[in-house]
C-alpha cells in the first residue's frame, strides 16, 4: 500500500509537471502581435517636416509602410526619426527633430508612452540597469551642453543626465558600461566616452579618431569606423577602425584607409567584419591586421547607401536616392546577388531586427 501511495503521488506531480509545460509551451507559441519578429525600417523624412515614418518588413518579404500612424491613429513619428532601441517587450524610437522619443510594444506597435520633457536634440539609445540612456547633443552651436538623458524605463521619464564632451553619437552597452562616440555635433570629435551605469558616472575619455560613427562589439572587442574628417573641414583626414579592448578601455590596434578614404558604414556578423565606402562593400576577418584590397561587392543599384546592416547571411542596404522622394531598401546576398528590393518611406537610413 505504500510503494502504491509513493507510485500514485510520482504519477500525480508528473502530470502536474507535464501539464504546467505543457500549457507554458502553449503560451510561448502564441503570437505576440503583428510584428513579431521581422525588419522595422526607419525613414528620417525630410529635416524640419514631421514626415518620418516607419516601414515593417516581415518575414515573408511584405512591406507595410507608415506602421506607427497606421496602428496608433492620430499619432505621427515625426520630424527625423533617428533610430529604434529594443529593451523587453517595448521599442524606442528616438526622434530628434521634434525632441522625443516614442515607447511602442515592439510586437503589436501601439503606442505606450511618448517621452518629451528633458531631451535636447536626441541621437540614439542604449540600456543597462533598468535604465535607457540617450545621447544628446543640446544646442548645436553650443560646445558645452552635450549630455546623456537617463531614462527610467518604468515611468518613461527622463530623471537626471550626465554631461559629456561635444557630440555624443551612437551609444553601445557592455557589462554594465556605456560606450559613446563623440562624432562631433556640428564640428567633427574624434573621442569616445565610457560611462558607469551604476553610478551614472564618465569613467573615461579618451581620442580613437576623427568622426567616430558606428560602434559594434563582438568577443570582448568594440570596433569604432571613424569617418575621418571631411572636405570642408580644416584639414581633410581618411578614415579609420579602431579597436578597443572592453576589458581595459584601452585601444588595442588601428587600420588606417589610406589617402583621404572616408568609409561609410560598419557591422560584423560571425566574426566578420563588413563596412561600406560609396557602394562598394567589403569584408574581412574580424581578427584582421590589415584592410583587404578589393571589394566584397559593388551595390550598383544604390544611388544613396544612407543605411547599412547585415544579418543572417545577407546584406540591407538603405537608399535615400535623393532625400527627397520616399527610398528603397534592397536585400543582397553575401557576394553580392540583389535578392529582392522595396520602396519605403523618405530617406531609409536603417534597419532594426525585431527577434
Amino acid at each position: 500500500m505504500k510503494k502504491f501511495n509513493k507510485l500514485f503521488l510520482t504519477v500525480l506531480i508528473s502530470s502536474a509537471f507535464f501539464v504546467s509545460c505543457s500549457n507554458d509551451d502553449d503560451n510561448n507559441d502564441e503570437p505576440r502581435g503583428d510584428y513579431e519578429n521581422g525588419i522595422f525600417i526607419v525613414n528620417e523624412g525630410n529635416f524640419g517636416k514631421t514626415n518620418g515614418t516607419i516601414s515593417y518588413l516581415s518575414d515573408d518579404l511584405s512591406i507595410e509602410n507608415n506602421v506607427f500612424s497606421l496602428v496608433n491613429p492620430g499619432k505621427i513619428t515625426g520630424d527625423t526619426p533617428l533610430f529604434i532601441g529594443f529593451k523587453d517587450d517595448a521599442a524606442y524610437i528616438v526622434v530628434n527633430g521634434s525632441n522625443k522619443i516614442e515607447v511602442v510594444n515592439r510586437y503589436t506597435f501601439k503606442s505606450i508612452a511618448t517621452v518629451t520633457a528633458n531631451l535636447n536634440n536626441p541621437r540614439f539609445i542604449a540600456f543597462a540597469n533598468g535604465k535607457g540612456y540617450v545621447t544628446n547633443w543640446g544646442e548645436g552651436s553650443d560646445p558645452a551642453d552635450d549630455y546623456v538623458a537617463v531614462l527610467d524605463l518604468t515611468t518613461n521619464t527622463v530623471t537626471s543626465s550626465i554631461s559629456v564632451v561635444e557630440g555624443p553619437e551612437k551609444i553601445i552597452e557592455n557589462d554594465g558600461k556605456l560606450y559613446v562616440a563623440h562624432k562631433g555635433g556640428w564640428g567633427q570629435g574624434n573621442s569616445l566616452t565610457v560611462i558607469n551605469s551604476a553610478t551614472n558616472t564618465v569613467v573615461t575619455n579618451f581620442v580613437v579618431g576623427d568622426v567616430p560613427s558606428d560602434l559594434v562589439k563582438d568577443n570582448g572587442t568594440l570596433y569604432i569606423l571613424c569617418n575621418g574628417k571631411p572636405f570642408y573641414a580644416d584639414v581633410e583626414t581618411a578614415g579609420k577602425i579602431v579597436k578597443v579592448n572592453l576589458s581595459t578601455n584601452t585601444v588595442s590596434s588601428t587600420l588606417d584607409f589610406t589617402g583621404i578614404t572616408h568609409p561609410g558604414f560598419l557591422d560584423i556578423e560571425d566574426s566578420k567584419v563588413y563596412y561600406t565606402i560609396g557602394n562598394n562593400i567589403y569584408s574581412m576577418a574580424a581578427n584582421a591586421t590589415s584592410l583587404p584590397a578589393t571589394a566584397l561587392f559593388k551595390a550598383s543599384d544604390v544611388t544613396n547607401l544612407y543605411g547599412f546592416a547585415v544579418e543572417d547571411n545577407k546584406i540591407y542596404a538603405a537608399d535615400a536616392i535623393n532625400n527627397q522622394d520616399p527610398g528603397e531598401a534592397y536585400i543582397y546576398s553575401l557576394t553580392g546577388t540583389k535578392n529582392k528590393s522595396f520602396t519605403v518611406g523618405i530617406s531609409p537610413n536603417g534597419f532594426y531586427f525585431n527577434d
